[in-house]
């Protein structure tokens, strides 16, 4: 198995002074180091770029690329970086810059990828640290990602959170698409419609079975919602641009599932309250009690797999209330996704979901990830 002669790693940042050092600081201490480290500032307004530069001992090596605003923000600050620096490489390492690699990580990709000339893509299984009641759901609901995906042997997503990607199948999209680099700009989740056209050209992608990565987690019900409206709104943008075919089918049966839950929750609601006005509301032992024990089991199990997890968060899987009430803000924002883009279609309308994300995010908390901590699968 030969290994790869050159791999670089691209770290868009927006904003990200409180943890830009600690991303930088673990992809010095791989076991395998890339040999270009290329951080992107781009229209930041705080001390990100300057925290950045910092670290310029070898400047061979690290690479500080700051940018004004984008009118394309993170893909377009991507495909400048990758005309610049990336098009000579083998393998291309995607990280944002709140994300924390384990020691193991590129010598992982590095592997997997002398190894198989068909794989196009490999993301990290990516879990949050922290005590928070969203950040444990959160947490729950990626180790749930992470172990469906490596049970099917690919993802439809090669998360930008962090991901490695063969340079090949990158200089293949840009050929066949003919735009100015991989990433789209016409997409709002540049990494699902990334995926789709290197799956498009017939490599794999999949999940790493060796690689973890560690991000900050969105600590509170506003920056999760501006987040996941803007991964769902792209999402179903997307699937709508490209249709129903092999590569989307699984992606669009998440979304039927996800809108037939939304309207089984409202139905359930509905036939409560209509009991209770018509004094008719009973509280049978089989409804009340059998189902809600056989779902809170199969948390309850499902918890025990979640990564660093500890009491508490196995307490939350087997009680059940605390994924109920995720699973509710989730059929939530399905719906709302799903009007604005109908909406949008009927209007012309297109709200910035960059922005509003950003500006929901800044409501959040950073818990400090030590990197001493962190294991390795």
């Amino acid at each position: 198995m030969k290994p790869l002669a050159n791999i670089v790693a691209l770290i868009p940042a927006y904003n990200e002074e409180e943890s830009i050092g600690a991303t930088i600081q673990a992809l010095f201490r791989q076991d395998r180091v890339p040999d270009r480290i290329v951080v992107i500032p781009n229209g930041c307004s705080d001390r990100t770029a300057e925290i950045a530069r910092s670290y310029l001992v070898d400047k061979s090596r690290l690479i500080v690329m700051e940018l004004p605003k984008l009118e394309h923000k993170k893909s377009e600050a991507l495909n400048r970086a990758w005309q610049a620096y990336g098009q000579a490489a083998d393998l291309i390492i995607c990280l944002d810059a709140d994300t924390i690699l384990p020691e193991n990580a590129v010598a992982e990709w590095e592997k997997e990828f002398a190894a198989d000339d068909t794989l196009g893509g490999s993301s990290s299984k990516f879990t949050m640290l922290g005590h928070n009641f969203w950040t444990r759901l959160q947490r729950s609901e990626f180790a749930k990602w992470t172990d469906t995906a490596l049970r099917r042997g690919y993802t439809t997503v090669l998360a930008g959170t962090g991901c490695a990607i063969s340079n090949k199948a990158l200089h293949e999209v840009v050929d066949t698409t003919e735009r100015k680099g991989p990433w789209s700009y016409d997409s709002q989740v540049e990494d699902f419609e990334l995926t789709y056209k290197i799956r498009e050209l017939g490599y794999r992608c999949q999940v790493s079975p060796m690689v973890r990565a560690y991000t900050d987690s969105m600590t509170n019900v506003r920056a999760l919602w501006g987040q996941r409206m803007k991964w769902q709104v792209g999402t179903v943008e997307d699937l709508m641009a490209l249709g129903v075919n092999k590569l989307t089918r699984i992606d669009w049966w998440q979304q039927f599932i996800g809108l037939f839950m939304a309207f089984i929750r409202v139905l359930w609601i509905s036939v409560l309250t209509i009991q209770a006005a018509l004094g008719e509301l009973s509280f049978g032992v089989f409804w009340w009690m059998c189902v809600p024990l056989f779902f809170a089991v199969g948390e309850g199990l499902m918890s025990l797999r979640i990564p660093h997890r500890d009491k508490i968060d196995i307490l939350m899987g087997f009680t059940i209330l605390p994924s109920e009430i995720f699973a509710t803000v989730r059929s939530a924002w399905f719906v709302a996704a799903w009007v604005e883009v109908l909406w949008s279609k009927l209007t012309g309308g297109r709200k910035d979901r960059w922005e509003l994300q950003y500006k929901a995010e800044g409501s959040t908390v950073r818990p400090s990830v030590p990197l001493k901590v962190l294991g390795g699968n």
